[in-house]
């Protein structure tokens, strides 16, 4: 984490900001781990990018949105990233409320893949 210099810190922020109020979609998650990036790590990650979506004025929910449903719906996967009957159930309980404070992502008590 943090391997680019602070200053293009403020620029990633204000970026992410302005693209908000354009109305662009923002989509969480990387496989840059996968490529070899330098301080990531594969999945872990994701709970500092929610955290880095909410410090550039997202709130905790458009930041898990920009997680699971965003995603599903920019990448045609209509049968996941919700809640709903007869949809795949990819679910994460956690302990506290991510709707309110982002880092409660962090206290996962369970995790169903596919329904179990």
């Amino acid at each position: 984490m943090a391997t680019s210099p602070r200053k293009h810190f403020g620029y990633a922020l204000e970026t992410l900001a302005a693209l908000k109020k354009a109305g662009v979609d923002i989509l969480a998650g990387t496989d840059a781990a996968h490529l070899g990036a330098p301080g990531m790590a594969h999945g872990a990650s994701l709970h500092d990018e929610l955290r880095l979506l909410t410090t550039a004025g997202f709130t905790p929910t458009e930041a898990l949105r920009a997680a699971t449903s965003v995603p599903t719906r920019r990448f045609g996967l209509l049968d996941r990233g919700r809640i709903k009957a007869g949809l795949r159930a990819d679910l994460v309980l956690v302990d506290g409320d991510p709707t309110v404070t982002i880092g409660d992502t962090l206290s996962i008590r369970r995790v169903w893949r596919n329904g179990s």
